[in-house]
């Protein structure tokens, strides 16, 4: 079940928001926007949280015999 948020924007992020949504723009209303936005955001921290995790992998000496596709196709 969804749940309601709401939320106060200026002038100007209504404004693009209007821009990005509706008859103008790629989503169809400004919560099917908001949504997607908070879902790439979710992804790239995903991502981040691997990248440091590799990084600290290196830092540790903490290595794979492993190709970047052996991992991949693992997954």
């Amino acid at each position: 079940m969804a749940n309601s948020l709401n939320l106060s924007l200026t002038d100007e992020l209504r404004d693009y928001v209007n821009s990005r949504t509706g008859d103008k723009g790629l989503y169809a209303t400004p919560s099917e926007y908001l949504r997607d936005l908070i879902r790439r955001d979710m992804e790239s921290q995903t991502t981040l949280r691997h990248i440091i995790s590799g990084l600290d992998d290196i830092k540790d000496n903490r290595f794979s015999s492993k190709s970047i596709m052996d991992i991949a196709d693992e997954d």
